[in-house]
């Protein structure tokens, strides 16, 4: 939903409305302009170690690596799953374009976009990711460099995210910040809590209804 979708504009207009006649002194108005935290106290190391043990909490194998380990990560992780085909965005760097399996590059929005036949056929994708947030353990993928578009991460039945840990930031309120040039341009963005899943009536959970049933994350440095 952009800044200027109808709809969107309508509810703000109603939400400042109602609140138009609150007395200042009024704790409702107080709850409403309650102070968040917007910027957390975690140096690099801590938030990476935090990011790795909330997002191990979906069910994502979660492994920390330093730069140089990369590849061998990538490689590793890859034989793990048994993928031997794998979509990528066209921009995924170089080095973690491992040796022994095909990669299938998807153009976006380009002649060279995979049809969505192509991308469940893959064994899996590769990608970075926009943001990573340790609080909670959720990444965020905007389409920027090495993520590609929505479809690409939908589709496949395996992930594996690369997250650099100058991506990771503490709390929520600093992923908003992070991704407001995203918003304001429109691009579409995931959020990503684990592997897909969902549980029916009975609580029976079943995984890879929405999207990749299995999340492999690499954090590096």
């Amino acid at each position: 939903m952009s800044a200027a979708d109808p709809a969107k504009q309508a509810i703000l207009a109603r939400v400042r409305g109602a609140l138009r006649d609150v007395p200042a002194g009024d704790p409702g108005a107080e709850a409403v302009a309650r102070g968040y935290r917007r910027s957390g106290a975690l140096d690099a190391d801590a938030r990476a170690a935090l990011f790795a043990e909330r997002c191990a909490d979906y069910r994502a194998d979660v492994r920390r690596v330093a730069p140089a380990e990369l590849p061998d990560a990538i490689a590793a992780a890859l034989a793990r799953r048994g993928a031997r085909s794998l979509a990528a965005p066209a921009d995924l760097p170089a080095a973690w374009r491992v040796a022994g399996v095909e990669w299938v590059d998807d153009g976006g929005d380009d002649a060279g976009a995979l049809s969505h036949a192509a991308i469940s056929a893959a064994d899996g994708v590769v990608t970075a990711c926009a943001v990573a947030i340790a609080e909670t353990g959720v990444i965020v993928l905007d389409g920027g460099p090495a993520q590609g578009r929505r479809a690409l991460t939908l589709l496949p039945d395996y992930h594996l995210c690369v997250v650099e840990c100058e991506r990771i930031v503490e709390l929520v309120p600093e992923a908003v910040a992070a991704l407001h040039p995203a918003a304001a341009e429109g691009r579409p963005m995931t959020w990503i809590a684990g592997p897909s899943a969902t549980s029916d009536i009975e609580f029976d959970r079943v995984e890879g209804v929405h999207g990749p049933r299995m999340l492999d994350v690499l954090v590096v440095g």
